[in-house]
């Protein structure tokens, strides 16, 4: 059957899932640049990390004593940091369903080479048994899988009475989900996700259990600088205060903090996360109005409402020739599936994607559908 192309092109063709499109309205030229070429030890520049620091707790509404800060490597270093840090106390649990976790749990059992792991896994578009965490053990799992759309439903699987730390990758989950943070010991994020910030630096939530791990327990095997957040036994403070381990970007501070002012500017968090299950919901009608198309996650209360997987009906080559094609009219860039994950469609629905660019982009899956499929 053939179908008329579209008139109608998506404002905004970006629907990577990482680095993620910027905020609405988004203009370079507006960041405040004053710091840029001052030493980011100058007051100028801690003052300007120290508010990303203290803005970040007011707006995602941080517990009293939850310490914020500023690390290097994106979350990937946030969570090797923590994990060479802490891990090693005690027993612990690795939950994953998709690459990043199964990531953490390769590093835990052979670089780190814990003997006492619990491994609880499943495949993409299923979450595992989550009551099988311990909450003797520590536990560590993604709040999001980012490679396969399925998110936790809930924490209900933490112990509030737990003795072991729970560590929790949340990078494409703050500022888009509801995270319970008397559950979260550590989390970690990175800008280039929800906020649709630049990539290489790392953000790390530290509650007060965990910094009690921290100065109280040292690991057996040497750490390295750029991992270290204690000295002497006490919690390096000045991490937390706007002096970082190593020399940041301050141009990617002022663009985090334009990205801060805009959510602010929406309403909060709260809008944040709204305009991010809005953008899902136009997803989910399109995909109950076409057989060819399919969530990966299997339970709709998993459904991932920022990395959204999609299954298609088509073979891998005309899926790449329904990617290509989308891409060639500039429609919708970066929309395949992780290297890793089942072949498919990822499309990005956090809060800096406009509802009105994902209604503009589905007349197009449904023609580029017909095209390769004619």
């Amino acid at each position: 059957m053939s179908v008329n192309q579209p008139s109608i092109k998506p404002a905004n063709p970006n629907f990577s899932s990482g680095p993620c499109a910027k905020r609405p309205g988004y203009d370079i030229n507006q960041l405040d640049l004053s710091t840029l070429g001052r030493s980011h030890r100058a007051k100028v520049g801690k003052d300007a990390l120290q508010k990303v620091i203290s803005d970040t707790a007011t707006l995602l509404k941080l517990p009293e004593g939850y310490r914020v800060g500023i690390v290097p490597a994106s979350d990937t270093g946030a969570m090797e940091m923590i994990m060479w840090s802490v891990l090693g106390a005690r027993p612990v649990d690795v939950c994953y369903w998709e690459s990043f976790g199964q990531g953490w749990f390769a590093d835990i059992s052979k670089q780190l080479k814990l003997d006492n792991i619990n491994e609880i896994k499943a495949g993409y578009g299923q979450l595992p048994d989550l009551s099988q965490v311990n909450p003797k053990h520590d536990c560590i799992f993604t709040w999001n899988g980012t490679t396969s759309g399925v998110k936790v439903e809930s924490a209900d699987f933490i112990s509030d009475e737990r003795e072991g730390l729970t560590i929790c990758d949340a990078t494409s989950a703050v500022f888009a989900m509801q995270m319970p943070w008397e559950k979260l010991d550590v989390t970690t994020f990175s800008w280039q996700k929800v906020l649709g910030g630049e990539g290489g630096h790392g953000m790390i939530i530290l509650s007060p259990r965990a910094v009690e791990r921290l100065e109280s327990y040292t690991p057996s095997w040497p750490l390295p600088k750029i991992f270290r957040l204690t000295a002497g036994g006490k919690l390096i403070e000045g991490i937390f205060e706007g002096a970082t381990i190593n020399t940041p970007s301050m141009l990617c501070v002022a663009d985090y903090q334009d990205a801060l002012n805009w959510i602010k500017e929406i309403g909060g968090v709260d809008a944040s996360i709204k305009k991010s299950q809005d953008n899902l919901a136009v997803l989910s009608q399109f995909v109950a109005q076409h057989e060819w198309i399919n969530f990966l996650a299997e339970t709709e209360a998993t459904r991932s409402n920022t990395s959204v997987c999609l299954s298609v009906a088509l073979s891998d080559e005309q899926l790449k020739q329904f990617i290509k094609l989308l891409a060639e009219h500039q429609v919708a860039f970066d929309i395949n599936a992780y290297k890793d994950a089942p072949s498919g469609l990822r499309i990005w629905c956090g809060s800096t994607v406009e509802q009105s660019d994902l209604e503009a982009l589905m007349p197009w899956l449904y023609w580029a559908y017909q095209q390769v499929n004619a």
